[in-house]
This record gives structure tokens, sequence and C-alpha cells, in this order.
């Protein structure tokens, strides 16, 4: 039997957040099962912790979706560095990710990380198939900071500004426009729309890759972090914002993002809320 526990991220309370198991020694299980556990749990996310190749590090992770495997998340790595501060890990940690090594510190209910890895300006899709994939009007879409962006910091986010939160409150993907932006934009991240609406600081957004099985995310740490990237690069200053996400879905989550010449560090809370065992003998 192989253990596995299961985190609401980036919310102090049960039912928010964004949902993540993690599976703390997935030794056990054979590498052709993993995406097939992944898919079992069908949370927009999953785990699978082993020990460090580097043995200076602290774990090595991998991250799967519904549908495939991915370098980097954002909810995920603050979920299993909570997971693994709970099993007894020193609260400084240093996890070995798909995009390499990253720093984190965890005291079992909050954490952090820091991503050091460059930011990739990937295209400007255009603003009309943007609209469609949101089902909004383009001149729902707000360009005085930026037009809509495909941006990575080791996942792939069309990340765009719509100029209210009522406007952000109805958008809803429109799977033949994402279809056809994903055929037009490839990338590995199948033409996801980060959407957010911004109030200084604070920033309301939504999330939505309904072809990688995910209709819509209540939390998403990478985007939050590459969106943040993006602003400072724009704005040519540090920045400290505040994301709420998932509001409309029930599920609030906060997510706090500071930018520096270090990198993005990326904060929040994890509350575990399941625990059990794979029974896959």
């Amino acid at each position: 039997m192989t253990p596995y526990f299961v985190y609401d991220v980036f919310t102090e309370k049960p039912f928010g957040g964004n949902q993540l198991a993690v599976i703390p020694d997935a030794r056990t299980i054979a590498e052709e099962d993993l995406q097939k556990v992944a898919r079992e749990f069908n949370f927009s996310e999953t785990t699978f912790v082993y020990p460090a190749e580097d043995k200076a590090n602290t774990a090595k992770v991998r991250i799967f979706t519904p549908t495939m495997e991915i370098p980097f998340a954002g909810h995920p790595v603050i979920g299993t560095a909570c997971a693994l501060a709970q099993k007894g890990a020193s609260e400084n940690m240093v996890l070995e990710l798909g995009v390499g090594p990253m720093t984190c510190k965890s005291d079992g209910k909050t954490a952090s990380f820091e991503a050091t890895q460059p930011l990739e300006i990937l295209c400007e899709p255009d603003p009309a198939l943007v609209a469609d994939a949101l089902s909004i009007n383009t001149g729902d879409l707000l360009f005085h900071a930026h037009p809509p962006v495909m941006a990575s910091l080791g996942l792939a986010f069309t990340i765009t500004e719509v100029k209210s939160r009522d406007i952000l409150a109805r958008t809803t993907p429109d799977i033949a426009a994402i279809r056809k932006g994903n055929a037009r934009y490839p990338s590995g991240w199948d033409f996801a729309q980060f959407v957010y609406a911004r109030d200084g600081n604070t920033l309301y957004a939504r999330m939505f890759a309904p072809l990688d099985n995910i209709p819509e995310d209540p939390a998403t740490g990478s985007a939050s972090a590459t969106t943040a990237a993006l602003l400072a690069r724009i704005e040519d200053h540090d920045l400290d914002l505040t994301i709420h996400q998932g509001v409309e879905m029930g599920r609030p989550s906060q997510i706090m993002v500071s930018t520096s010449s270090k990198g993005i560090t990326v904060a929040g809370q994890a509350r575990r809320v399941m625990k059990g065992y794979l029974l896959l003998g």
C-alpha cells in the first residue's frame, strides 16, 4: 500500500484553494502507472516524491496533470513542501523539479518558493482569438500595460488583462477557439488562458486549460509568478502582488507573489484535508 495525502493549496480552510494529491514516496509505483494515478485523482496536478538525486537536496518531485507530466507548477510545489515539512523535512529545502533545483521554505502550514528561471516571451497571440477563447469581446481587453502575451517560467500561459472584475466574472472558455489557438500557437500547455483584472497591487484572476482536462483552475502559482515577472519587466521595478483566484468557482484562493533581482517568490498556505492509500498491488 502506498500512502497519499490531499491538500487544499493557497488557502487556510478546507474546500478552498486548489486540490493537490501528494504521494510522499512514489518508489513503489511503476513508471507506466504514474499518469494513470494522476488521471484517477483528476486534480489539476498530482505530485510524486522520490529521494533527491543530489544528496544535498531534499527530494525529487515529478508533477503530473491528468494528461501529461509538466516541469513546474506553483501549487504543487507549495503543497508538496508543506507535506514534506509535516513529515519532518527541514524548513529550508531544495526540491528537484523539471526546471531544475528550486529553493523552498515551509513550516508545514505555509510555504514559499523562489523561481529563478528566466522569463520567456513566446509570442503575442491575436487579441481577437484570445477574446473568443474567453467568450468575451476584444473591446473587453485592456492593452494599457500589455496586449495578450504568451509567456513562461517553465510552463506557458497566455496572459490577458481585462477592463473590470465584472468582465472577468463573465469569462468562460470557448473550446473551439482554444483549439484554434493551440494549433496556431503551440506550446507545452495547450493555449492555457490566465486572465486578470488589476486594482493596484491586487489582481483578480481566472485560469482555463480545458484541453488539458482543467476547465478552470482555482489557484495557479506558476501563472501568477509568470504574470508578476511580466509586469515587473514592463514597469521596470519590483512588485509585491496579492492574487485572488477561484472565487467564481467557490474555491477562493490567495497567492502572494513578489519580484526581485534574484527571482520570483511565491507564497501561500496549504491545508491537509485527506489521507489514504493507493491499492495498486
